[in-house]
Parts: structure tokens; sequence; C-alpha cells
């Protein structure tokens, strides 16, 4: 019988403990079932195979590792043409995030790389990367379009990102970014494109069911607060989620938005006012933090986690990976930096990659924790405690994958 599992001689489960942000619960010496690919029962005594009539399940012995649920990726770029390690270099040499934007570089680089590839290319290209993310330990991707910038191009990843969804083990989440930035050809007319994004993109995204969520970059020199409401409150109309990139580079009032409208997640945050930090908190707006980004643009504001954790946010840790300002599909690497530049514990580290990214997902129902009647996403780590997640820079713990309960690494 497919997808039915016992995991055995687990030395501590650690997993968010119900209805408590930031809360990890462990469970010593535990046995894991697993039937059809769902948390069956997580049992504190030996379990006898033959006794229970189990006999169609495959045995997995853990031989003292630890399980952790599968890590919740909230936030990527994972589909694109070209890799950009040139801006890398020139941000070391100097070069801010906008004066490369302002060349030619940055997000538009990507635009016009992708335009030029054919969907079968970009799909083969594509596969490779969703892959390194399993290596450590993603079992859940939000996958976003954004570097099209045309009807045909926006489509053409989200079928992308379809296809992996269908092949991959991993689960991809696909988020329509067509307000990612204004394109060339629109640079005199930038109505125009919004006009289009309105018109055109949303509703056929929508029409073939491409996407879960609709996302837009709110940023100077980029889309600004009432440009991004007119675009989301369509997206709305048209059955999406909506999300911003807000507060990255600026103040700009994209997380105040993102209350306003009862948005899934706010992400970036580093330049978050007080004000906005209270009106998401008031509407259950996710704080999605990808200090990650902040570290590879070498800027020296981190969000403020401190401040939003002790007021009770709910906030996830995502890796941002995108082919120009974050070139990483780790998310114990992204605990590491996070620990050091946000300040923040190793339990609420893993509660964020986990449960918080569930919820930046709207997922929490099915995934984010290992508990009865949930899918089994789950890792099988090599560590005594959880610390030792953020403490091991450049370690890869994790040992083995599990997805909807078959071992896929």
């Amino acid at each position: 019988m497919a997808n039915n599992l016992i995991i055995k001689n687990i030395s501590t489960l650690y997993t968010p403990e119900k209805g408590k942000i930031g809360v990890i619960k462990e469970y010593d010496n535990v046995n894991i079932i697993i039937t059809d690919g769902l948390i069956e029962a997580i049992s504190e005594i030996e379990i006898d195979v033959n006794a229970l009539k189990l006999e169609n399940y495959e045995i997995l012995d853990a031989e003292g590792l630890a399980v952790l649920p599968g890590f919740v990726d909230s936030h990527a770029h994972p589909i694109f043409a070209k890799t950009r390690e040139v801006e890398f270099e020139m941000r070391n040499m100097g070069k801010s995030y906008l004066e490369i934007a302002e060349s030619g570089g940055g997000i538009m680089n990507s635009v016009r790389k992708l335009r030029e590839m054919d969907e079968e290319s970009l799909l083969v290209k594509s596969e490779e990367i969703i892959n390194s993310f399993l290596e450590f330990g993603t079992t859940t991707l939000e996958a976003k379009s954004g570097y099209g910038l045309t009807l045909e191009d926006e489509l053409k990843m989200l079928k992308v990102i379809k296809k992996l969804d269908e092949s991959s083990p991993i689960d991809l989440v696909p988020t329509f970014l067509g307000a990612h930035g204004i394109p060339a050809e629109f640079k005199e007319d930038r109505e125009q494109y919004i006009e289009l994004v309105i018109n055109e993109m949303i509703p056929e995204v929508a029409k073939q069911g491409l996407a879960e969520a609709c996302d837009i970059f709110i940023e100077k020199n980029y889309y600004t607060i009432e440009e991004g409401r007119r675009i989301l409150s369509v997206a709305q109309k048209h059955g999406l989620e909506v999300k911003i990139h807000a507060d990255q580079l600026t103040c700009n009032g994209g997380s105040e938005l993102a209350a306003e409208l009862k948005a899934l997640s706010a992400d970036h945050l580093e330049y978050i006012s007080d004000k906005a930090i209270d009106k998401m908190i008031e509407n259950n707006v996710v704080f999605n933090f990808l200090p990650g980004a902040t570290y590879f643009v070498g800027i020296d504001d981190y969000p403020p986690a401190r401040k939003i954790i002790e007021k009770g946010g709910i906030y996830a840790l995502a890796t941002d990976f995108n082919p120009g300002t974050c070139f990483v599909s780790s998310i114990p690497l992204i605990m590491n930096v996070a620990a050091i530049k946000m300040h923040m514990t190793a339990e609420e580290l893993l509660w964020a990659s986990t449960m918080g990214g569930a919820m930046a997902l709207k997922r929490e129902k099915l995934i984010g924790s290992v508990e009865k009647g949930k899918k089994a996403d789950m890792l099988l780590v090599d560590i005594d405690n959880i610390q030792q997640l953020p403490y091991s820079l450049g370690v890869n713990l994790v040992k083995k994958v599990i997805k909807n309960g078959l071992i896929v690494k």
C-alpha cells in the first residue's frame, strides 16, 4: 500500500505546538504512523507491526535522528533564465540596488533573459533549481512569476510552475507577480502597463487557475501605494489572495496597505513603521522575514523581529531565493542570518520556517507541523537540539526528506 510508513527509533520530534505562536513542542522516543500520506498517529509506545496488522507498512528506522516538519519556504522566485552574479560583484564594489536597476540591471535584466527562453528550456532549468530546495529540507515552496511582464511570458512562467508542481516531490504554491516592475517598453506610459495587468493579466491568470495569490513590489521607482491598492483590489475580485513586497528599501507604507487589504503577508519589512506593525497584527497579516536578501544586498538594517515578536505578530521566515538578490535555497542558512542579525531564537526560527510559512501560504491546516491528520511532510535531521539548526553554518544536517509519506531524499 503506497504512502504507508512507520518511523521508529526517533530521538526527538520537534514540532510547533498547536495554537501557540513561536512555541515548539518536543516528544522524546516516539514512533510515527503514516497512512496514505497522512499522519495517522504519534505513538509513545513501541509499535508491534504484526499485532496492529500493519504488515502493509514500510518501516523506517530513524536510528536516533530527530524529526522536524518539512520546511515551508513562503517567498521565492525560482523560475528564471539566467543568474546575475555580475550584479552581485557590482554591489560588493559599491553600487546600490537602485543604481544597478537604473543602469539596466536588476529585475529588468531577468525580464530580458526570460523573454528569450522558450517554455521547455525554462522547465528544464527550473527543475534543477527546485531540486536544490529539497536537498535542504524544503517540502513546500512558493514560486512567483514576475520576470515576464507580458501576458504571454507571465503565463509561460506560471505554466512551468504548474508542471513542476505535478512532477516534483516539492509542492509549489504559485503566485502571480506581474507588478514586479514596469517593463522598458512602457517606461513612458506606466499607466498603460498597469491597465494591462488589471484588465488582461489578472483575469486570464485567474481564469486558467494558474495562481493562488497576486503579489506586487511597492517601492521607490517601482509601484506606489495607490497603484498597489488598484491592482490588488482587482486581484481580490478575481478570487486571488494578495501579498506585498513592502518596506524593503524605504518606509513606503506597503505594510499598512497589506493590513488594509487583509493580505496573507507583507514581505521584507526592513523599514516597517511602528504604526504598520500594529495594523498588521490587528488584521492577522503575516510578517514574512527575508533576511537573506538583506544580507545578500549588503543593507545594514534588518526587519525589527524582536519588536514584532514581542508584540504578538505572526511571523514567517523564507529564503527570497532569486537570481539577483538572494541566490540561497537553504532555509537553515537563512536561520543563521536571522539568528545573528535579527536576534531570533532557534525555537522562533523553526516555528517561522514551518508553521509560520504555512500560515503565510494559507496552508496551516495541511502542513507546518507534525500532527494527526496533516500531510506527512517531515525531515530526519542529525541534531541533538534545535539550537544546532542555526548554529551549523554551511552544514546540511538533513539526512532524509519525507513528502506525503514517501522518502524522496
